[in-house]
């Protein structure tokens, strides 16, 4: 029996609530994508692969984490991001402190730029996802406590850790650009 799993419930929720004019569709098999979306007429379809993380609080001690939002913890396979079918990648941060679930939205060959640049062409990935409160997200596996302090007070720089242009509403225009023409 095939059933979908919590983010993949939480992102057609989602959807269907904010984006009343697109429908969700379920694949009655895994193929590698998780959901279709397509706009109210069928005509116009974009597919996700979807990712979800409970939160892991630890990452940065108070009173720093007062301004995170979540943390989420993904295994990542390179192998499985460069041959894959969805158009894009779904990372759900549900925070267990924030009543707020956050949605990473990133095309499939940004995300594999990201983590290539990010991460040194590794095939095999553990990555932290981190948001806070002033609507950024990071990738924040491996960084000093310094840098992790940084993001908490909004002053950290970097361009290829930096992942706030897919997030939230930032990250499902990409998608609203593809179904709403």
């Amino acid at each position: 029996m095939f059933t979908i799993h919590a983010g993949e419930y939480l992102v057609g929720n989602h959807i269907e609530t904010k984006f009343k004019r697109w429908n969700v569709w379920i694949p009655s098999k895994d193929t590698g994508v998780d959901l279709l979306v397509t706009n109210k007429k069928n005509q116009r379809t974009v597919s996700l692969q979807v990712k979800f993380s409970k939160d892991f609080p630890k990452p940065v001690k108070s009173p720093d984490r007062q301004a995170l939002r979540s943390h989420g913890w993904f295994t990542l396979s390179m192998e499985k991001i460069d041959p894959s079918k969805a158009e894009f990648w779904v990372f759900v941060l549900h925070g267990f402190e924030s009543d707020k679930t956050d949605f990473l939205v990133v095309p499939t060959a940004k995300l594999r730029q990201h983590m290539d640049e990010i991460h040194d062409h590794q095939e095999k990935l553990q990555i932290y996802l981190t948001s806070t409160n002033k609507n950024k997200c990071w990738e924040t596996r491996g960084l000093k406590i310094k840098d992790r302090h940084e993001i908490a007070n909004d002053t950290y720089k970097n361009h290829t850790r930096d992942l706030s242009r897919y997030l939230n509403d930032t990250g499902w225009n990409a998608l609203k650009a593809k179904l709403d023409r």
